[in-house]
């Protein structure tokens, strides 16, 4: 393999990765607070791409504004989705509230297929985007810069988010000890419904970069890329959102690596990443950085 090669593929490790670091960093987010496994996370990040191709072909709005207005709708899906199926179960038992993510899921999926059709449709990708860029003997996509810069931006928003404001020091807190946050006037529904309604925006971001990135939309596309984003999750250790980032790079840069030193094994690309959640689960069942979480009764 030649240098410019190695390069090539590292941005194309590094663009994956980054992708799935924005979704394991809503996984990591809702476990951290509530020791519950969004299941229906794959499918708001699915939404967050539909949403676009719906703004600009029904409202005819501006590539730029479609995309704002989609990550807008999408976190208030994943509020809703708080609302209406998890905050009934917060004294339930874990599993009600595991089916409950499970059959929000499907229910999301289905009616993405009744709204938007189960035949995959065509993604708009504008003209700059696909214009390759010339470093060397690298040809590189802008795409191919601009969704990790982008990715980096919004993981670098969120640390703000969460250390340096109010509604960020509740989510610490409720993360370490609900019932003393609750004692504490911590408005812990609002805090969790925030919580629900940053991770599906920065899924809504992932889902509608991996359309242009994979330009072509169908209801269950967020099956696979969620599955690996959850790896990542726990790869980097699950409650931790640092966990999550680098997780999710090196899991992006591991699959596309593996593949372009192995071509030959490009038909079990998703068999690597499940390979490797087992093999950390073996060795250190919490992650790379993640702690020991003691489990909310």
């Amino acid at each position: 393999m030649t240098w410019a090669m190695f390069v090539q593929h590292a941005l194309n490790g590094l663009t994956l990765g980054s992708l799935y670091a924005l979704i394991a960093i809503g996984y990591t987010m809702v476990y951290g607070i509530l020791r519950l496994i969004n299941f229906a996370h794959s499918e708001i990040f699915m939404l967050g791409a539909y949403f676009v191709l719906w703004g600009l072909t029904l409202f005819y709005l501006p590539w730029f504004v479609a995309i704002v207005v989609a990550i807008v709708v999408t976190a208030a899906i994943g509020i809703l989705v708080d609302r209406v199926a998890y905050r009934p179960l917060r004294d339930a038992p874990r599993i009600s509230a595991l089916i409950s993510a499970i059959g929000v899921s499907f229910f999301l999926q289905n009616l993405t297929i009744v709204a938007f059709g189960a035949l995959p449709r065509e993604v708009y990708r504008p003209a700059w985007l696909e214009n390759p860029i010339l470093m060397g003997e690298v040809r590189v996509l802008p795409l191919t810069l601009f969704v990790p810069t982008l990715s980096f931006l919004l993981m670098l928003g969120l640390v703000w988010v969460v250390y340096k404001t109010k509604p960020g020091l509740g989510m610490r807190a409720i993360s370490k000890d609900i019932e003393t946050s609750y004692i504490m006037g911590v408005p812990v529904n609002r805090i969790i419904s925030l919580t629900f309604g940053i991770g599906s925006a920065l899924a809504a971001a992932s889902g509608i970069m991996w359309a242009l990135r994979y330009p072509q939309l169908q209801p269950v596309m967020g099956s696979i890329p969620g599955f690996k984003a959850f790896i990542a999750a726990v790869f980097g250790g699950i409650g931790s959102i640092p966990g999550a980032v680098v997780g999710g790079i090196m899991l992006g840069v591991i699959e596309i690596m593996a593949v372009a030193f192995f071509p030959d094994l490009a038909g079990y690309r998703d068999a690597f990443a499940f390979i490797l959640l087992i093999v950390i689960l073996l060795i250190k069942p919490t992650g790379l950085m993640g702690a020991r979480l003691e489990d909310k009764v």
